[in-house]
C-alpha cells in the first residue's frame, strides 16, 4: 500500500497537516478488494472556518504577487507529477478502482490543465473604456475574487480538483478544497501535497476532508468564499446553487449528463462502434459525458448492433491493476446496486438484454439493452456505470427529438460521412458540447466546458476560467474637473 494512504490521511489547513477533531472517521476503502486504505478523522465546522480564514489571510499577499512569480509554482507542480507519475497512478488504481488506462488518461489531462494554468497566471487583461464625460478615463481591472471553495467528485478526482484549484490559484485566489468522501487522498490530500512540495505558500490551499452529516452547509454558506466550484450530481448541484444564491455567491456547476451518441445511416459503422464503446465504458461508465444512449438509424441498426455487442463482449472486467482490464469496479456497493436495479427495471419494462452482465461485489459487467419503451424514465436519467441503451430512429428529425428529450444537456456526438451534415445536426441539440465523428468524452484546457439544462451553470477552461475566478473592477479617473449641478 502506498505511503500516501498513511502520510496524507489528515486535514491540510494553514500549511499544516493535522488530524480532524470530529467525532467519527471516514474510512477509505479500495473498491476492488475492500482493503482499508486509510482512516481519516473528519473536519468540523470550526476546521472549515480555520481553512477559509487561512485562505483569506494568505490570499492578500498572493493576489499582489507578480504573476510571473506565481507561475513558477505551477511549473514545479508539473515537474513533480512527472516525477511521481508511477506512484500516483497506483494510488488512483487503489482508491478509485481506475484501470491503468484510466489512470494514464487522468494523469495526461492533469498535466495538460497544469500547463494551461502556467499561462493562465498571465491571462487577465484590463481595458480602458471610452467615456462620454470630458477628461474621464475608465479603467477596467481583472482582479481575483478572493477565496474559492472547490467540491470535487469521485470519478476523476485528481483532474477535477486540479481543474478548479490550479486556475483559481494561478489567478491570485486562495482555495479551500473539499474532496469526495470516497476519494479523500486522490481528490484532496494528494493535491495539497503536490502544491506544498512545489512551494505554494502555506494557507493558500487548504483541504478539509469531511461530510455534510458533520458540517451541514457550512462549506458553502461560509462568508469568506465568493465562488463555489462544484462538480457532482444535479440533485446536489441544485442545492449548492440555492444556498449560494441565498448567500450572494457565484456558483460554477459541472453536473451530470445523459449524453447520446448518434449514428446516421451514412456513418462508418466500424469506427462508430469503436467510438460508442469507448464513450460508454471508459472508467466503467462513471463519466458525466459518457454515452448513456446510443441512437442508430434503423437502416443500419442490425449491423451496428451485432458489431457493438461483439466488441463489448471482449471488454475484460476485473482487477484494475491488471493492464488487460478495461472495466474495473464501480466506486461502492450503492452504485453497484443501483446499476443492477436499473437493468432489472429496464427488462421489467420490456427491454431486451442483448448482453446482461453479472454483478459481483463492486464489479459490474457490461450490459447492452434495446427495445426500452420510449416513455421510460431510464432514457432520461444519468446511468453512472457500464449499462447502455440502444435506441433506433427513423431519420434525422426523429433523432434530434430523441436526443433532446432529456433534462440534461452536457455532451454528445454524431457520426456521418458528411461533416457539415454533422455540424448542422449538432446545432440542433440542446447541449453545451457536441462532437462530430468522435466520442462523447472530451475535455481540453482552452475550450469552454460545461452544460445546459440540468447539466450545469457556467463554464470552465481557457477564458471562461478567468471569468469564473476573477471579477471586474471599474476605476475611473477624472483628469479635469467634473461639473456638479448643486
Amino acid at each position: 500500500m502506498s505511503s500516501y494512504f498513511t502520510d496524507l490521511a489528515q486535514q491540510y489547513i494553514d500549511g499544516e497537516w493535522r488530524p480532524g477533531t470530529g467525532s467519527w472517521d471516514i474510512i477509505d476503502f479500495n473498491p476492488y478488494d475492500g482493503e482499508k486504505l486509510a482512516s481519516i478523522t473528519i473536519a468540523t465546522v470550526e476546521e472549515v472556518d480555520d481553512a477559509y480564514r487561512a485562505a483569506e489571510r494568505a490570499q492578500k499577499k498572493w493576489g499582489a504577487t507578480n504573476a510571473y512569480a506565481r507561475r513558477a509554482v505551477f511549473e514545479k507542480a508539473l515537474a513533480l507529477i512527472d516525477e511521481r507519475e508511477a506512484e500516483i497512478a497506483e494510488v488512483i488504481i487503489a482508491e478509485l478502482g481506475g484501470t491503468r488506462l484510466k489512470a494514464a488518461f487522468e494523469l495526461h489531462l492533469v498535466r495538460e490543465f497544469l500547463r494551461e494554468s502556467i499561462q493562465l497566471a498571465l491571462r487577465p487583461e484590463g481595458k480602458i473604456i471610452p467615456s462620454p464625460v470630458d477628461g474621464k478615463e475608465n479603467r477596467l481591472y481583472r482582479v481575483p475574487v478572493g477565496v474559492v471553495g472547490v467540491i470535487s467528485p469521485f470519478n476523476f478526482p485528481f483532474l477535477l480538483s486540479i481543474k478548479s484549484v490550479a486556475p483559481a490559484l494561478a489567478l491570485g485566489n486562495g482555495v479551500v478544497l473539499k474532496p469526495h468522501q470516497n476519494t479523500p487522498i486522490v481528490g484532496g490530500s494528494l493535491v495539497a501535497k503536490i502544491f506544498e512540495d512545489a512551494g505554494l505558500p502555506g494557507g493558500l490551499l487548504n483541504v478539509v476532508i469531511t461530510d455534510i452529516a458533520e458540517i451541514g452547509d457550512a462549506f458553502i454558506e461560509h462568508p469568506v468564499p465568493k465562488v463555489i466550484s462544484f462538480t457532482g450530481s444535479d440533485k446536489v448541484g441544485r442545492h449548492v446553487a440555492t444556498v449560494c444564491a441565498a448567500n450572494f455567491k457565484r456558483s460554477v456547476l459541472e453536473l451530470g449528463g445523459n449524453s447520446a451518441l448518434v449514428v446516421l445511416e451514412d456513418a462508418d459503422i466500424d469506427y462508430a462502434v469503436d467510438a460508442a464503446v469507448f464513450s460508454r465504458y471508459v472508467h466503467q461508465g462513471q463519466v458525466c459525458m459518457a454515452a448513456n444512449r446510443v441512437l442508430v438509424d434503423r437502416s443500419i441498426e442490425a449491423e451496428f448492433t451485432e458489431k457493438f455487442v461483439a466488441k463489448v463482449r471482449t471488454l475484460k472486467t476485473g482487477d484494475p491493476s491488471d493492464p488487460q482490464t478495461v472495466i474495473g469496479p464501480v466506486i461502492n456497493s450503492s452504485q453497484a446496486d443501483a446499476l443492477s436495479s436499473a437493468v432489472d427495471q429496464a427488462i421489467a419494462e420490456g427491454a431486451t438484454a442483448l448482453l446482461h452482465g453479472s454483478t459481483t461485489d463492486n464489479l459490474v459487467e457490461p450490459s447492452v439493452l434495446t427495445g426500452l419503451p420510449a416513455d421510460s424514465d431510464l432514457l432520461r436519467q444519468e446511468i453512472f456505470g457500464p449499462v447502455v441503451f440502444l435506441v433506433p430512429f427513423d431519420g434525422e428529425e426523429e433523432a434530434v427529438r430523441i436526443v433532446n428529450d432529456s433534462p440534461y444537456g452536457l455532451s454528445g456526438a454524431v457520426h456521418t460521412a458528411d461533416i457539415e451534415r454533422g455540424v448542422n445536426f449538432a446545432k440542433q441539440i440542446d447541449t453545451g458540447m457536441f462532437h462530430v465523428n468522435d466520442g462523447t468524452v472530451h475535455d481540453e484546457p482552452l475550450v469552454p466546458f460545461g452544460g445546459e439544462k440540468h447539466s450545469g451553470i457556467g463554464r470552465l477552461n481557457g477564458e471562461t476560467t478567468v471569468d469564473a475566478f476573477t471579477t471586474t473592477k471599474w476605476i475611473s479617473v477624472q483628469h479635469g474637473r467634473s461639473f456638479f449641478p448643486f
